[in-house]
């Protein structure tokens, strides 16, 4: 796959991709296609034979495993994870109310999103439904009502004169969308909506009885390539779903995958701590059931290496003091390095200098992140499994402008050059001489 095909592949995925339950199929149907086979956490196995893999955990995250005839307890695991979730505005479990005719939904504020972008924007909604049928059977359905049905409308500025130097936004009371002009209770009935909207694509649910829902607010606007020359990539959910797809493509086309191993958490901004995030026993239940014996998963542990991928802050030019003078990461100037002494970034100086062999060996630029000293840093699942597994971990990502605003903007050129990267780690034999800085 050479960058063009890669990028037209990432923007398809970008756009069918608005929640982490979408992401995770639509990777699932990606791994399938190439060979891997699904297993589920509730059948017996153990010690998995040579062969790819894969595994979901509450379809919103997943782990995808290569195994090879030489164990990894003797090789280690060439591991890498992402996350799957993004800042968003999530639908209440009731949310439903009508004022002036006018029918809204009550919504939460997922992570830390940049709130002010969302106004006036053509808004869908996608999700999670659990249903039951006339039978008593529950289902589980993914829906997207792929088209606007939201906005929420800024107010007009003869009625806020003050509107451009105040830009605190309350989000109980301004983040409340509109979705429809309500004339009756029976109109402004949302989940007799949500009904009408699962039986598209779920002819068995015309006497579907809506039980709860995971759902979100996401822009309508398709991510696309922008600038004069096109050099720049724009849309919703590039951090994070820009590193997931790189990760799985990186493992799909290694020349000769290794032992591997990609794990793509839910929750990571709000926190990772859920049985599906990355504080959560999901990467440890797998570890333990591919080597059951303890020494075995340690011995595997202390030669494996993690790849941490998360976007990381490109350089503003409106906002350049905001950023440290030595560590000025551009667009299009290939992935990042972050380091943080205070570990909020797991990069180590063996495990930076790993990465930039591999992608020296990939022919890829890299550049390096530190948040100033006077401001506080973000963080990654990488400092997480690191913790929690005791494995040598480097955290990189792309670098990126309006990180959680509703619509995110990346270099074109650097989602191929972190996936070159990638597909070099995953095919480097275990017998090279890098590898022997771990263990």
């Amino acid at each position: 796959m050479d960058q063009h095909s890669y990028t037209q592949a990432l923007l398809e995925f970008l756009g069918a991709s608005p929640t982490p339950f979408h992401a995770v199929a639509n990777l699932g149907s990606l791994l399938a296609e190439h060979g891997f086979v699904e297993i589920r956490e509730s059948d017996d196995w153990q010690r998995l034979l040579p062969g790819r893999y894969f595994i979901r955990r509450n379809d919103s995250s997943l782990i995808a495993l290569v195994l090879t005839s030489s164990g990894p307890a003797a090789t280690g695991l060439r591991m890498a994870g992402a996350h799957t979730d993004s800042p968003c505005l999530k639908i209440k479990p009731s949310p439903a109310r009508t004022n002036h005719s006018l029918l809204q939904l009550g919504v939460e504020t997922y992570g830390g999103a940049l709130l002010s972008p969302w106004f006036d924007r053509d808004l869908s909604i996608a999700g999670r439904v659990l249903w039951q049928d006339g039978e008593g059977a529950i289902h589980s359905s993914l829906l997207d009502f792929k088209r606007p049905v939201a906005v929420i409308p800024s107010l007009a500025i003869h009625l806020n004169r003050e509107a451009n130097e105040q830009k605190q936004v309350n989000k109980q009371t301004d983040m409340v969308p509109i979705i429809m002009q309500a004339g009756s209770e029976e109109e402004a009935n949302f989940f007799a909506l949500l009904g009408e909207e699962l039986l598209r694509d779920n002819p068995g649910a015309q006497k579907a009885k809506i039980l709860d829902h995971e759902l979100i607010l996401y822009d309508c606007q398709p991510p696309t390539l922008l600038g004069i020359k096109g050099e720049f990539l724009a849309g919703g959910r590039l951090d994070n779903l820009l590193s997931c797809f790189a990760l799985i493509r990186g493992l799909l086309e290694a020349d000769s995958p290794q032992n591997s191993l990609v794990v793509l958490n839910d929750h990571e901004e709000v926190g990772s701590m859920s049985a599906s995030g990355a504080q959560g026993p999901f990467l440890l239940s797998v570890l333990e059931r591919l080597l059951p014996d303890v020494n075995d998963r340690r011995r595997c542990l202390t030669r494996s290496f993690f790849i941490s991928v998360d976007n990381a802050h490109a350089v503003h030019p409106n906002f350049a003091d905001r950023h440290d003078k030595g560590h000025l990461p551009r667009l299009n100037g290939g992935p990042v390095i972050k380091y943080n002494a205070g570990q909020r970034y797991a990069t180590s100086s063996r495990s930076g200098a790993l990465y930039r062999i591999l992608a020296e060996r990939a022919g890829v630029p890299i550049q390096e992140f530190v948040m100033r000293s006077d401001l506080a840093c973000g963080s990654t699942i990488g400092p997480l499994t690191a913790a929690a597994h005791g494995v040598a971990a480097v955290d990189i990502g792309v670098p990126t402008l309006a990180m959680h605003s509703i619509r995110e903007l990346a270099g074109a050129s650097d989602p191929w050059h972190l996936a070159l990267s990638l597909r070099t780690f995953f095919g480097t034999p275990d017998d090279d001489p890098a590898w022997q800085c771990l263990g």
